[in-house]
């Protein structure tokens, strides 16, 4: 049995994480502890007070507990928004508390996009256009060329919860561009686990979405490799990158 434990702020779409739990269909466990929200807004002072470290160390223990060889700090926004730098600190401060592996959505999708063999991608967001303009700035800084980012103004993690297919289809297809090798779908407050293998027959490419990087990250930090097609692209490629810094 291998746990592997998420850091998730609030509650919005964190059934994803039982969902992809049977998905996997392995004898992986994934173990999610809720932080504290804070004030739910895309808002960048918001941000960097939801990715505080205090914020995140509250949460710790009970993952050590219950087990945990490696933690992600699952959200998107509260850790892209200190950029790469700080994105890094954010990570290394959670692993030195945790004393465990460690690392953050951000990370997720800088090093998913490599595992799909993806240099050019398209970024479809919730966010208003600032915030989506900052993830965009955090994967350029990983290396990859971001041909076009569009944030769809939505301010609170609540109501992105409340979206079904037909929203996330129409904002993945409306996101897409002819040059992007993936799309990607950030924020953990979407839920996307559902969705990623009829959205990548339909578009014809990777989907990369939160959530799901999220658990493939810290399968990556567990070094453990899961074969879930219903996962999307991410989920059936062989061998595990070993991404280095």
């Amino acid at each position: 049995m291998t746990a592997l434990g998420f850091l998730y702020p609030g509650h919005s779409a964190e059934d994803d994480y039982p969902r992809m739990e049977q998905m996997l269909g392995s004898d992986v466990r994934l173990q999610v502890v809720h932080t504290d929200i804070g004030e739910d807004a895309h808002r960048v002072d918001a941000l960097l007070e939801m990715g505080s470290a205090d914020r995140l160390a509250a949460g710790v223990e009970e993952l050590r507990l219950a087990g945990a060889e490696a933690v992600v700090w699952a959200c998107t926004s509260a850790s892209f928004v200190f950029g790469w730098e700080g994105a890094h600190d954010q990570v290394r401060t959670l692993a030195r508390t945790a004393g465990l592996p460690a690392s953050s959505t951000s990370f997720a999708f800088a090093h998913a996009v490599r595992e799909v063999g993806a240099s050019r991608v398209a970024v479809a967001a919730t966010y208003p256009e600032d915030v989506a303009s900052l993830f965009a700035g955090f994967l350029k800084a990983s290396g990859a060329e971001v041909v076009s980012a569009q944030g769809n103004g939505i301010i609170t993690a609540a109501e992105v919860g409340t979206w079904g297919w037909e929203e996330v289809r129409a904002m993945a297809h409306a996101g897409d561009h002819a040059d992007a090798e993936a799309i990607l779908l950030p924020d953990t407050a979407l839920h996307t686990a559902a969705y990623i293998q009829d959205l990548e027959r339909e578009l014809g490419k990777p989907v990369l979405t939160a959530n799901q990087v999220t658990v493939w990250e810290a399968l990556r930090l567990a070094a453990r490799r899961v074969n879930a097609p219903s996962l999307g692209a991410l989920f059936t490629k062989e061998p595990v990158v070993q991404v280095r810094e």
